[in-house]
């Protein structure tokens, strides 16, 4: 039997937010992940049989928290944040820390992550088992990684990239916040053109529907997110190129900051 259900939720709304909820199979709780469109939430619960008695905010953005309180009336669900961004959440009722578990029902079990980069007070949620899943906010996206704009530090993302989430297991599923599939393989095929199972995902992904868009795993990651491949000597050589300054033999610091300020302009 499979110890965890994984509902995937695409609002398509302007944001183009995932939500996500997260069931025990036997008693069928469920963890509701950044339920911005907090109906959706609610409708595809009761379609599954699930019942949502708790709320997970990835981080304080109003863009994954704006359906908390609708979503804790229908419900009565527990809210669970990062305890750096509970009072800025405001009504958080667990203050989250680095190797928290939250339990869901019997069966699931979340490590928390503490993941600063796109913002101060960022967590992912590691799943552990036969198939591993990481529920990673706006930290990692499909082919990405999350801006540094609106409260956070490329330097501390660089951190979380390389020394947690890279160091995942491969076979580790990415659960992002948000789908920007294509655009994000296209910053990749600019920096990295000869990516060629970028290139491959590129050309189906810009037919796709978004409600479709594949789940990667960390494993392809590292074949097509420029974040992941910063040792990469044509990513290097075209940062050289766009940047006259920049190092001849740059450390993978140097080589995501760069990336990351490319990307915000891109």
């Amino acid at each position: 039997i499979l110890s965890v259900l994984i509902e995937r939720i695409w609002t398509g709304n302007d944001y183009r937010n995932f939500h996500y909820l997260v069931a025990c199979p036997e008693t069928g709780e469920a963890l509701a992940i950044d339920p911005l469109d907090w109906r959706k939430c609610l409708d595809a619960a009761r379609a599954r049989g699930f019942k949502i008695t708790q709320i997970l905010n990835t981080h304080e953005h109003r863009d994954h928290t704006g359906g908390n309180e609708p979503l804790r009336a229908q419900t009565g669900a527990r809210v669970l944040a990062h305890a750096g961004a509970a009072a800025r959440i405001g009504h958080v009722d667990t203050g989250l820390s680095r190797g928290d578990i939250v339990r869901v029902g019997r069966t699931v079990e979340l490590e928390c992550l503490d993941t600063p980069g796109h913002t101060l007070a960022h967590v992912c949620l590691y799943a552990r088992g036969d198939v591993p899943a990481l529920f990673c906010g706006d930290t990692l996206f499909n082919a990405g990684a999350g801006n540094c704009q609106h409260g956070g530090h490329p330097e501390l993302l660089y951190e979380t990239f390389s020394q947690q989430l890279a160091r995942l297991p491969d076979a580790t599923r990415v659960y992002p916040g948000h789908e920007y599939f294509e655009r994000n393989l296209a910053f990749t095929l600019d920096r990295e053109p000869g990516n060629e199972a970028a290139a491959a995902l590129h050309a189906a992904a810009v037919h796709q529907d978004p409600s479709a868009a594949p789940i990667t795993t960390l494993g392809e990651e590292k074949r097509i997110n420029t974040f992941l491949r910063l040792q990469s000597p044509q990513i290097v050589a075209r940062l050289r190129e766009a940047l006259p300054e920049f190092p001849e033999r740059p450390t993978p610091r140097e080589v995501f900051v760069a990336l990351r300020d490319l990307r915000n302009r891109w």
